[in-house]
């Protein structure tokens, strides 16, 4: 009982991930696929004034040199924003890899933890003796002796 509901408790975590990835893909695509519309807006940046409140601040040659620059860079600018929305199918990739990278972990961390509950299982309960004696002493105790236990059994075969 306690396998099934780590089980359920992987695969939610499971689902939220890949709820978070496909959300993220698809705000991404849009973004992508609507930055072919930006260009030619990018030559209106350099209308934009600073507040007046900054303008003390910055030296007089910098107010000066940023419109000039932003004027200069406008046309490679709209050039990217043209391109951009051919990325959008390099984006599945991206987010199906990134999706792996976080959907391996989640399974390892359930096989892991199921691994554990197998051992648990294979503890005796407290107070049982394996040996033939009553006083021999031979209780398992702790993690350590359960893991020696399985890799002597292990590497006998």
């Amino acid at each position: 009982m306690a396998a099934l509901f780590l089980w359920i408790f992987v695969f939610a975590l499971l689902a939220v991930w890949s709820l978070a990835v496909w959300a993220g893909h698809a705000g991404a695509v849009w973004a992508v696929s609507q930055a072919g519309s930006l260009s030619g807006s990018a030559a209106d940046v350099a209308a934009f004034p600073l507040p007046p409140w900054l303008e003390l601040w910055v030296p007089r040659e910098l107010l000066e040199w940023l419109p000039r620059m932003a004027a200069d860079l406008a046309p490679l600018i709209d050039s990217l924003l043209q391109a951009v929305p051919a990325l959008a199918g390099a984006l599945t990739v991206v987010a199906g890899l990134l999706w792996a990278l976080g959907a391996l972990p989640l399974l390892l961390l359930g096989v892991g933890l199921q691994m554990m509950l197998i051992a648990r299982r294979r503890l005796p309960s407290p107070g049982h003796r394996t040996g033939s004696s009553p006083g021999s002493g031979s209780t398992a105790h702790g993690m350590a002796s359960l893991i020696g236990r399985w890799l002597r059994q292990r590497f006998a075969r």
